[in-house]
């Protein structure tokens, strides 16, 4: 809200131009929805690979539909996202994508984008904040996709290790939860969360553990190392974000226990899609970030217009995720490079 204060004894044709002048600041001012370009951030909950292609759709949609974009990748998860938010809330963004990474914790930080910006999430849900749209998959199911795919390549069963970034983030939570739920031939319930420092098991797979993190790749790696010394006869290892894939294999590589070993992953590391085509990992559950950039930033840049109707009844633009093997990997890889321009 512009206020404009004029001295007393300004002339009248000097009162209008300055009038007129300040009208058009106004009209101008960061954020404003009636601005020809509008700028809009899309904030990431880490850096990786995954996140890069993210960008790219990003980036395209903005120079389509002619609009600003900040991509923002922080490299220490709430405390930079914090940052990041007020950053663009100060330079007036007009709405925020934001993949968050401890919705439970965030609460406040989401009702502040929600305040003075369009909020949307995307990968990662926060459905009890006044985000307007969820864009993404359904990560409860795409972690039952990563335990069938594990039950292709492990038929007889076996002991299993998970290894995720983050727990207390919606997504990981539901592919974690997911994965165990289809192993244990359970019913789907995407409200059901098994204890972290609990075994699960029955008759043909046993869930050992569960290995967090934080975003480290070293303490990635080292988590692995430290799996395979703590359960010598371990026969399967899972990797549910996308750097966790490559750890792992690099992990169980330098073990020599590429044959003894079951590796399933997450995403589509170029590492990971290389190791489905050696046949040292035996699948992969692939999202699709290029369209989680580009349809966030297609809805953003609507609502900076007036346009309310990119919003979806359900409140959800619904991405389904894809099974990667050696089937198709070679094709998948292609449409991939095609996507991005390589």
């Amino acid at each position: 809200m512009w206020t404009v204060r004029l001295p007393a004894r300004l002339s009248l044709p000097f009162v209008w131009v300055f009038a007129a002048t300040a009208l058009w600041m106004a009209s101008c001012a960061p954020g404003d929805e009636s601005a020809d370009r509008p700028l809009v951030g899309y904030v990431t909950n880490g850096i990786a690979s995954f996140w890069t292609i993210a960008q790219q759709g990003a980036e395209d949609a903005a120079d389509t539909l002619d609009v600003e974009v900040s991509v923002l990748m922080p490299p220490d998860g709430p405390a930079g996202q914090r940052r990041m938010v007020q950053d663009l809330l100060a330079r007036g963004a007009s709405g925020i994508a934001i993949s968050p990474s401890d919705p439970a914790n965030q609460a406040g930080l989401l009702s502040e984008i929600a305040r003075s910006a369009h909020l949307i999430t995307h990968d990662s849900d926060a459905p009890e904040s006044e985000r307007l749209v969820y864009v993404g998959m359904d990560n409860y199911e795409a972690g039952r996709m990563c335990g069938r795919l594990l039950k292709e390549a492990l038929p007889g069963g076996g002991s299993v290790v998970l290894f995720i970034g983050l727990l207390g983030q919606l997504n990981a939570d539901l592919r974690r939860q997911g994965v165990i739920d289809e192993l244990m031939d359970r019913p789907s319930d995407s409200s059901r969360r098994d204890p972290v420092d609990e075994i699960i098991g029955n008759d043909r797979y046993t869930i050992l553990d569960t290995r967090v993190d934080q975003f480290d790749f070293a303490r990635a790696k080292g988590q692995a190392e430290d799996a395979m010394a703590r359960y010598p006869d371990l026969d399967a290892m899972i990797g549910l974000f996308v750097y966790n894939p490559v750890q792992i294999l690099e992990a169980v590589r330098e073990a020599g226990k590429l044959d003894e070993i079951t590796i399933v992953g997450f995403d589509e590391d170029e590492a990971t899609l290389q190791g489905i085509r050696q046949g040292t990992i035996a699948g992969t559950i692939v999202q699709n970030p290029y369209r989680y950039g580009y349809e966030s930033v297609r809805i953003l840049a609507a609502l900076a217009r007036g346009d309310q109707s990119v919003i979806p009844e359900s409140e959800f633009i619904d991405i389904p995720a894809r099974s990667i093997t050696s089937a198709n990997v070679d094709e998948f890889e292609a449409e991939l490079k095609l996507l991005i321009g390589q």
